[in-house]
């Protein structure tokens, strides 16, 4: 039975926008070298496609400084975005025919570009990977696995070893990772974050970022895709050309933010930094204690990077709710608060929340989600 309600202002807890909430700001030393670089009048014409030498130099140093060797301006290419970077790099390994790994749950945008197998992460070992599966699901036309760390939607952060079995496996498979780390130092808890080009001797990676949650500026658009080869595999079978030829007939991010991001990267205070990790701590931990006081929905470990947690709903506590989506819908029209059904991330039973929306926001959210779970309680026999 649906409650009757007085309206309430709506909360939101779905977007993977940090900059929803005003406690989330850029660093003011990007917003000064975005003005600087409008006013300098050098950032006025069309870039090449690949992007600007400096702005590729700057990243390459900045991705450089935790791997054991060193990527060059040729290594990176820029993208208006993370969310294009996926789109010119599954499109260029991708050919008719061939399918790519992805886990489950995972970024819904790489299922529209390919075809695709799931491998399942797995809740009860921090959402690592099931290998086993995953080895079990590639054939002959499998060219690469995805592997998102720290992870959208889970907030989990891949200890070394567990990165050294994933690469270990790609390797016997004979494919490529391609790593999404959008998300890289995002995190919080006891692991640090390692990025997946660490084990690019043992296979090739191929990895994907941004500056937008980083510097919490998504809105700028400015991403890359970074080919961590070490041993020159990747360019011997010519995926740089078949990436810069992707790029002649793509979109550029805007040149003037590329002409900002030397100074964007190398301005940026590590107290910037430390403030953000704070606020995400407190967000995260604040989230995960509210979801242990409410009986009916579940998270099974502490978040340790990103900006998500998953959280599983136990329908047998909950009277009348049919599945996940029914749960979303109806908690939406009752106490207006607004959470991702966890289907459309290949859960079935589960719901992404976004806790980086302020802690007044998630606490209120959370309370009123109690306060759902309660209203529809099973009675005790």
């Amino acid at each position: 039975m649906a409650r009757a309600r007085a309206a309430r202002p709506v909360l939101t807890l779905v977007s993977g926008d940090p900059t929803a909430s005003p406690c989330f700001r850029p660093p003011t030393e990007a917003e000064d070298a975005i003005v600087e670089a409008l006013r300098s009048g050098k950032h006025n014409g069309y870039s090449p496609t690949v992007g600007v030498l400096p702005a590729r130099r700057a990243i390459a140093e900045y991705l450089s400084q935790d791997l054991s060797y060193q990527l060059s301006p040729d290594n990176i290419y820029l993208t208006a975005g993370c969310c294009q970077a996926i789109e010119v790099i599954i499109s260029v390994l991708a050919q008719p025919g061939s399918n790519v790994l992805l886990p489950k749950p995972g970024f819904p945008m790489y299922e529209s570009r390919t075809m695709f197998r799931h491998f399942n992460l797995i809740p009860d070992r921090g959402w690592e990977a099931d290998l086993e599966s995953l080895e079990a699901l590639a054939d002959e036309n499998t060219v690469a696995m995805v592997i998102i760390n720290p992870s959208n939607p889970c907030g989990s952060v891949y200890s070394y070893d567990h990165l050294a079995k994933i690469a270990e496996t790609a390797r016997k498979l004979g494919i490529i990772i391609i790593a999404d780390e959008v998300y890289d130092h995002l995190v919080f808890g006891n692991k640090p974050f390692i990025p997946m080009g660490v084990f690019a001797d043992t296979v090739p990676v191929i990895t994907l970022g941004s500056i937008s949650k980083r510097w919490l500026v998504p809105g700028w658009q400015l991403g890359w895709i970074a080919m961590c080869d070490p041993n020159c595999v990747l360019k011997e079978a010519q995926v740089d050309k078949l990436i810069e030829n992707y790029m002649n007939i793509t979109n550029d991010p805007a040149t003037f933010i590329q002409g900002a991001v030397p100074q964007i990267i190398a301005n940026t205070k590590e107290d910037y930094f430390n403030k953000i990790l704070n606020l995400l701590r407190n967000s995260a931990d604040l989230c995960y204690n509210k979801i242990k006081e409410t009986r009916g929905i579940t998270c099974p470990h502490k978040r340790e990077g990103s900006i998500f947690v998953m959280v599983k709903l136990d329908l047998s506590w909950l009277d009348g709710i049919q599945d996940d989506l029914d749960f979303c819908c109806r908690l939406a029209k009752e106490d207006s608060v607004i959470v991702l059904p966890g289907g459309a991330l290949g859960m079935k039973d589960w719901i992404r929340i976004n806790f980086v929306t302020g802690v007044p926001t998630i606490e209120n959210a959370l309370e009123r989600i109690k306060s759902f779970c309660q209203w529809h309680a099973k009675l005790e026999a």
